[in-house]
């Protein structure tokens, strides 16, 4: 199945002529049309399965690239940097500014996260307009749109809501409360044309839930209103209908090969030949990770997780294998030397990831920070590896929903029930009740390296706080500023407030 949706995939990419591939940041000028490439009168099932395919190339470098928008959702939070090493990682001091919620509306990250989200929402409204007679594949399309728009939402707040294909390059800015209302009225109007059947990388009604459950848990960030119940109700839609349910093995999800897994709801169809941009062995390893791992090219040794968050964890948490720390040896066992380590750095040159990084900037030692294992890095991996990345995954259902119950009632047996039922799985003790430290906490465990962690601290009022090498921010940094590139061509759009 995996190889045949691929093969889909990789066909179409010549028809579309939208594909973003690899990380390189997709055409800045993403309100221009596109040009129609598939046939109105499709209607070959095995051809419109294989258009349909080809909404979702764009996605790939959204989430799991590097200076992408899962870059920023994660390098902002609180578990993971990228500390400058002499003139390595220096890049502008984008990642500095990252860190310390300092970020500029000409930072190339936010210029590529906005880039990205609106190529993808251009190919979804050329595929509307060239098969939107197709009532199941209007709605399908619609759904995927929406969930973009909430990513949009949720990082840049007040965008322009674009749904038909067009040559007007300066689209008016819309409110963060239109734009909820948007991806609101999209899912909930299309939910019964979508498939009922577990679908692999590709929306449906479960996907689809999910989507409204994370819209609704951050609805009183968006427009000052919580929907707690909505989304326990959103939650329970997927847990209800036994679709999906915990791996036994937390780390299966994250294979090289986890197409198989019954936890995963929505993932990026990432490979190594036809679907490259996600590079996370290169963006984390040492340069001497190559030999750990035979990898075929050397790694960048950039991405770490900060001291506190990965003490965090308990020595009993099957999670903690999330990272890579302490000694490192090659593939056959002989024990890593670096040759380059700083004099100062305390480990000398035996390649040691030590949980303390010394410093951000501008001498960050080389082997300091541990680093991300959360994804398996295969024997002999090329840089684009071919693990799938998990946008929705069982394990946040459940966390969503047992967050979602708390804020309602703190005493909810059925939340603590649910929080615990993931902490089981991790082969921890259960908690006797649940405060909202303990639920901000369980869901960094769980969800770390997976996009969520900013979102996560706006809603539970952390965000803004100071913790290692940031200084407290300011809550207009709360959102993005829009990118200065589309500013100087788009006279409809506002900068968001404090920018």
């Amino acid at each position: 199945m995996r190889k045949e949706k691929l093969n889909l995939k990789v066909a179409f990419v010549a028809l579309v002529l939208v594909a973003v591939v690899g990380c390189e940041a997709p055409d800045q000028n993403v309100f221009s049309a596109i040009p129609e490439s598939v046939q109105r009168t499709t209607t070959d099932p095995i051809a419109l399965a294989a258009v349909a395919q080809s909404a979702y190339v764009p996605l790939i470098g959204t989430w799991g690239g590097h200076n992408s928008l899962w870059s920023l959702h994660e390098i902002s939070s609180d578990e993971m940097v990228i500390a400058q090493k002499g003139a390595d990682w220096e890049d502008g001091g984008q990642w500095i500014r990252v860190h310390r919620h300092q970020y500029l509306p000409t930072e190339e990250s936010i210029g590529n996260g906005w880039a990205y989200c609106y190529s993808s929402i251009a190919t979804i409204n050329n595929l509307l307009k060239t098969l939107g007679t197709n009532p199941l594949l209007r709605s399908e399309f619609e759904a995927l749109r929406a969930m973009v728009y909430l990513w949009l939402l949720d990082a840049y707040g007040n965008v322009p809501i674009i749904t038909e294909t067009t040559t007007d390059t300066t689209p008016d800015t819309k409110t963060r409360q239109e734009v909820f209302n948007f991806v609101e009225t999209s899912i909930l109007t299309n939910l019964d044309n979508l498939r009922k059947a577990r679908t692999y990388g590709t929306m449906n009604w479960y996907v689809a839930q999910c989507v409204l459950a994370k819209l609704y848990l951050n609805a009183g960030i968006y427009t000052g209103t919580p929907r707690w119940a909505d989304a326990a109700a959103a939650a329970q839609e997927v847990i209800s209908s036994g679709v999906y349910s915990l791996e036994t093995n937390f780390f299966r999800n994250f294979q090289a090969n986890n197409a198989g897994s019954v936890e995963n709801i929505f993932i990026l169809n990432y490979d190594e030949v036809n679907a490259g941009g996600f590079n996370l062995a290169q963006m984390t390893g040492h340069y001497l990770t190559q030999e750990t791992f035979n990898l075929q090219q050397q790694p960048w040794n950039g991405y770490a997780s900060l001291e506190e968050f990965y003490n965090s964890f308990s020595d009993g948490d099957a999670r903690k294998g999330s990272f890579l720390v302490g000694p490192q040896f090659s593939a056959v066992g002989v024990r890593l030397i670096d040759g380059s380590a700083e004099p100062t750095d305390p480990d000398g040159p035996p390649l040691t990831f030590t949980p303390e990084i010394n410093m951000l900037a501008p001498n960050s030692f080389r082997q300091a920070g541990a680093r991300v294992g959360k994804f398996e890095f295969q024997t002999g991996a090329a840089p684009n590896l071919s693990n799938d990345f998990p946008i929705f995954r069982y394990a946040d259902v459940l966390l969503m929903r047992a967050e979602a119950l708390w804020r309602q009632t703190p005493g909810s047996a059925e939340a603590l029930s649910l929080v615990n039922q993931v902490r089981a799985r991790a082969g921890v003790a259960p908690l006797a009740a649940l405060t909202a430290d303990d639920l901000l906490a369980e869901r960094g465990r769980e969800m770390f390296a997976e996009g969520y962690r900013r979102s996560d601290l706006i809603r539970f009022g952390k965000y803004n706080a100071a913790w290692w090498e940031k200084p407290v921010s300011d809550p207009s940094k709360n959102i993005f500023p829009i990118p200065q590139n589309q500013i100087l061509v788009n006279t409809g759009l506002v900068q968001n407030p404090g920018y």
